[in-house]
This record gives structure tokens, C-alpha cells and sequence, in this order.
């Protein structure tokens, strides 16, 4: 871009001159020769990799976005046009998402992110960020190697959103037959309680007919009484009216003395009827019955169950093996833990060295270890450039930065107890101890959000992986591995074959387990229904650690052979 208050000479389409021309020693102003006017250089710019004339020169000292870049005077610069790597095009399309009358140009290392003129002007200054113009850095991308991971990671991605897809379709297709199963139960429940009203309705009406029948038999033997009092009666009646009307004097008192006696037999016969009791009934619902249904709400409930997909069979087979013993490491190594920072950089735990140790996966080498007085147990990324460290005989954690080949002590939070397995997910973090056995979820700062203490639960816990939703411990005397929730709810329960050691979960929510003493690797399905052996004939298999994005299992062993000095690497089918 032009300058004001320059002086325009001539005008060319380029910084380059005609061959054999007395301008061909001349190095020239970079910036002045896209806009028209060609003026000589004054100096040179390493960070743009640019000629400045004078003018440009000052300028670029006191911009905001430049006035930290190292300036050759014009003694010190290149004499030549040709060391100088040609810029793309200032040419862009993709508006800022905050300002959108401008065009991201510019991106903040600092930050890893892009902005316009604008965010770096309120926001991403020189003095606060490290803020590159675009077409200065742009021009290796074009085939690089970046353009080919971020490549691969794009259809990594989008292989590993199809395969979650798929297997959301058929866990929603299993729920769905679930849920019909459940409905097809509701109606067994209900008729199995409207076959039991009927029978208590039966039993009442059995009831009544026996009482109807006990009236009717009551009834019936009072109607023959009374008919044969009312008969012999009458006869007695009819009798004594006859020998009265014909004056037959004996007949008379005979058959008056017969009908006091008769008299005074039906009197006891009907007496005893009198004394036959005849019952109203009424229907007493049964209160208890009636509460039930007044308390209960529903029929029952439907309990969900997560469903995680079946483990399904993998490939399996050793890549590599990376070396992670050092000259000074006075014993033969121990990896206890491991963690991956970026996907090169391995940070693990060698709790026989007493020591954290920084791997370079690409390069196949150790970049630094960092020592302590204590054995260290286990490793969890916090960030991308932090770690936690385990040091169980100091009842403590150590948080680490990783910067380089460099670890650097930040803080160091003291617990409750000898904390061996930990893992970090976002705020929180989860660790088990031993003596007793007992896992805690708490915050960075030491705040204890939950425990979980129970000796049927966990006896010496000792390995832990988290995701969003659920946590696993895995515990080598009780042989099992909890599945709980961020509450230390347990949810689910597997019983292992064998000791477990080392964990780690991979995106479908499978757990992979180390057996210790089977030398084993077996990856248990997310709801802790079943297992599958992936890795075998690894001697006493300690730490694990799984790349979702490689499908490459890390492992470390401990069999006190020289092979516990190496960092095995497995390449799993996805």
C-alpha cells in the first residue's frame, strides 16, 4: 500500500526488472511495488520477509501489529530480491463472525484462532498476542502436512459421526422393541390384576349364595312348621265347634284337654322359630385396597437401562515399541499411568525411577523426565498443556504445565488418603485410594464434591477412566469393574477373569481393561454386560491408554524383564 507524502518514479507490475537493466543490483521497497511507485530499500523485515523503504521502515516500527519485529538496517539486509518468499494474494472471502463488513486476515497464535482487523485492533494486539497476517504465513499450507492431517481428521470425524449414527439407529431400534415388550407387560399386569378382582369377586358372591342358601333352608323349614301347627289347629278348632253344636258332651272335654296339650306344644315349637335370626348384609369395600389405589400413582414405572453397543470384534496387532529408559534411571522402568497430551507427546509415570517422563511418540524418543522424593502412581491430562500427578505415600497431587521439553511444578493439592488411579474430566476430578479403598470426585482447589466408601463396593480401587456421563474404577482384589455416575451412584458392575490394572474408554463408551495376571487386554462393553479379549500374551499388562483418533492402544508391562523399559504400541480396527 502506498505511503503519503512519497514521490512517485516509475511505475512497474512487479518487484523484478528487465534483464541487463542498471536495476537489476537494486533491491527495492516490497509493499511500494504492489501499489505503483518503486522506491529502493532502506532496510529489511525478517518477520515479513520483506524490503521497507524509508518511509516503510519508520512505519513498521510504530504499527501495532509490527513494532515488535526484528529490522535489518540497510547494511544488514539481504542485497537480493531472491531470498525473499513471495506472499499469496491479499486476496480474502470468509467474513469475521463478530464484524461482518470485514474479512478474517489475521491469526492469533496465542489464542489459535482467526480475526479481523478489528478483534486485533480491541483485542489481539502486538503487546498482548503473537498476531500474523495471513498471506505472510499462508504460503507453505498449499499440500502440506497439516493440509493432510487436518484432512484425515476431517474424514476421521465424519467416518466416526456415521459409525455413532449407525449405532444410534440400532440402540433406538433395540429401545423401541423394549418398549413394546414393556407395553405387552403392562396389559399382562393389568389382566393379572383384573383375574385376581374376579376372584375376590367371586369369593364375595360364593359368600352370599351360601347365605341365601342358609335363609332359603331357614325359611323352608318355617313354612312347614307353621303349616302343620296351622292344620292340626284347625282340626283341634273344627272338632271342638262340631261336639259343641251337637251337644256331645264327652267328645267335647276330650277334645278340649287334647287341644290345651296341643296348644302347649306348638307354643315351644313356635317360640324356638321365633328365636331364628335373619341377618341384613352390606359390602364393605376392603380399605387396603382402597388405599393402594388412592397411594399408588401408576401401574409401575419404566425403568431405562443405558444401552451401550456391543462390543464388537476387533483386529489387533503390536506397531511399535518406544524405549523409555534414560542412563541415569538406576532401575529397570515401572509405568504405572499414562497420559496423551497432543498426539505426539506421551506423558507417563515411572514409579520405579520415581519419576514423570515426557515421550515423543513421532520421533520415538524421551524428551525429559522430572523427579520427586516419592514413587509416583498415576497421570491425567488437566488441559492442553497441564498434567496431575498421583504421589500416594505424600497423600498428594502435583500439577504440572508442559511446555517443550519442559515440566513445570504450578501447585500441589494435598487429599485424604493414599490417591493412586486419577482422571480429569473438564472441572472435575475423579481419584480412588487405598486403606481404605474409597473414590472421590472433587474440584482442582481440593473441594470434595462426592465419595463413595464402601467396602462391598471397593476394596483396593485402583485404575479410574470418566466421560460425560459415567466413571469406572477398577479394583484388583474384588475383581471388578463399577461403572458409576457423577453422583458415585453405582450403575453397573463387571466381573472380571482376572485382576484389573489400568483402564481406558474409548468414544463408544466400551471400557479397554489391563488382567495383570492373565496377560490380557479385554474391552468390556459400556453397560458392563459383556467382554471381549483384544490384546493377548502381553506379560502382566499394568497402564493403558487409548487414541480414539489413531486407534492405537499404549500399553506398559511389569514383569521385571528388560521389556518393562518400553512403551508397547497396538494398532486396533475400528
Amino acid at each position: 500500500m502506498a505511503v503519503p507524502g512519497k514521490k512517485a518514479t516509475k511505475q512497474f507490475s512487479s518487484s523484478t526488472t528487465s534483464k541487463g537493466s542498471d536495476e537489476d543490483f537494486k533491491v527495492y521497497c516490497q509493499p511500494c511495488d504492489r501499489d505503483g511507485p518503486r522506491l529502493l530499500a532502506h532496510g529489511y523485515c525478517t518477520n515479513c520477509s520483506e524490503h521497507l523503504c524509508e518511509t516503510c521502515f519508520t512505519v513498521h516500527r510504530r504499527h501495532t501489529l509490527s513494532r515488535h519485529h526484528t529490522l535489518l538496517n540497510k547494511t544488514n539486509m539481504p542485497q537480493t530480491m531472491s531470498t525473499v518468499t513471495p506472499q499469496q494474494p491479499d486476496t480474502f472471502t470468509k467474513p469475521c463472525p463478530k464484524h461482518n463488513a470485514k474479512m478474517i486476515k489475521f491469526y492469533c497464535q496465542d489464542h489459535k484462532a482467526l480475526f479481523c482487523s478489528v478483534c486485533v485492533t480491541l483485542n489481539h494486539t502486538a503487546t498482548s498476542c503473537k498476531v500474523n497476517y495471513i498471506p505472510d504465513i499462508s504460503g507453505q499450507t498449499i499440500n502440506s502436512t497439516e493440509y493432510h492431517h487436518i484432512l484425515k481428521d476431517l474424514n476421521d470425524m465424519a467416518e466416526r459421526s456415521s459409525n455413532i449414527l449407525q449405532d444410534m439407529k440400532q440402540l433406538n431400534g433395540v429401545s423401541n422393541k423394549y418398549l413394546k415388550e414393556a407395553l405387552t407387560d403392562i396389559w399382562i399386569f393389568r389382566t393379572t390384576i383384573n383375574q385376581r378382582l374376579d376372584e375376590m369377586v367371586r369369593q364375595v358372591k360364593k359368600a352370599a349364595k351360601v347365605i341365601q342358601e342358609y335363609n332359603s333352608k331357614n325359611l323352608m323349614n318355617v313354612e312347614t312348621v307353621c303349616e302343620e301347627v296351622s292344620k292340626s289347629l284347625k282340626s283341634s278348632s273344627d272338632a271342638i265347634k262340631h261336639f259343641n253344636t251337637s251337644n256331645q258332651a264327652n267328645d267335647l272335654f276330650v277334645e278340649l284337654k287334647h287341644a290345651e296339650q296341643m296348644i302347649k306344644e306348638h307354643e315351644h315349637s313356635v317360640s324356638k322359630l321365633s328365636e331364628l335370626e335373619v341377618k341384613e348384609y352390606n359390602f364393605v369395600p376392603n380399605v387396603a385396597i382402597l388405599n393402594l389405589l388412592a397411594k399408588e400413582k401408576s401401574l409401575g414405572t419404566l425403568k431405562g437401562k443405558i444401552l451401550s453397543p456391543a462390543v464388537k470384534s476387533r483386529g489387533c496387532s503390536q506397531m511399535d515399541k518406544i524405549s523409555i529408559k534414560i542412563a541415569r534411571n538406576r532401575y529397570d522402568c515401572w509405568i504405572t499411568g499414562m497420559t496423551l497430551l497432543t498426539p505426539d507427546l506421551l506423558i507417563i509415570t515411572d514409579y520405579a525411577n520415581r519419576a514423570t517422563k515426557m515421550v515423543d511418540i513421532s520421533k520415538k524418543s524421551l524428551l525429559a523426565q522430572k523427579k520427586f522424593k516419592s514413587h509416583p502412581f498415576d497421570v491425567t491430562s488437566v488441559s492442553q498443556n497441564e498434567v496431575a500427578v498421583t504421589l500416594p505415600l505424600y497423600h498428594s497431587i502435583k500439577f504440572f504445565s508442559v511446555s517443550r521439553n519442559n515440566l513445570k511444578e504450578k501447585q500441589t493439592l494435598y487429599v485424604h488418603g493414599q490417591c493412586h488411579g486419577i482422571s480429569c474430566h473438564k472441572d472435575n476430578i475423579v481419584v480412588s485410594y487405598l486403606n481404605p479403598g474409597k473414590v472421590e470426585i472433587l474440584l482442582t482447589n481440593g473441594t470434595v464434591l462426592q465419595t463413595l466408601e464402601d467396602g462391598n463396593i471397593f476394596n483396593n480401587p485402583e485404575y479410574i477412566t470418566t466421560s460425560d456421563t459415567c466413571i469406572f474404577v477398577s479394583d484388583y482384589t474384588l475383581k471388578t469393574v463399577t461403572k458409576l455416575n457423577w453422583q458415585c451412584e453405582v450403575t453397573g458392575k463387571y466381573d472380571c477373569t482376572a485382576s484389573p490394572r489400568g483402564l481406558a474408554m474409548s468414544n463408544a463408551g466400551t471400557v479397554f481393561v489391563c488382567y495383570y495376571d492373565n496377560d490380557t487386554i479385554e474391552e468390556i462393553s459400556g453397560d458392563c454386560s459383556e467382554g471381549q479379549v483384544v490384546v493377548k500374551d502381553i506379560k502382566n499388562p499394568q497402564a493403558v491408554y487409548l487414541s480414539a483418533d489413531t486407534c492405537t492402544l499404549y500399553t506398559s508391562n511389569w514383569d521385571n524383564t528388560r521389556e518393562d523399559n518400553f512403551i508397547k504400541l497396538f494398532k486396533i480396527s475400528k
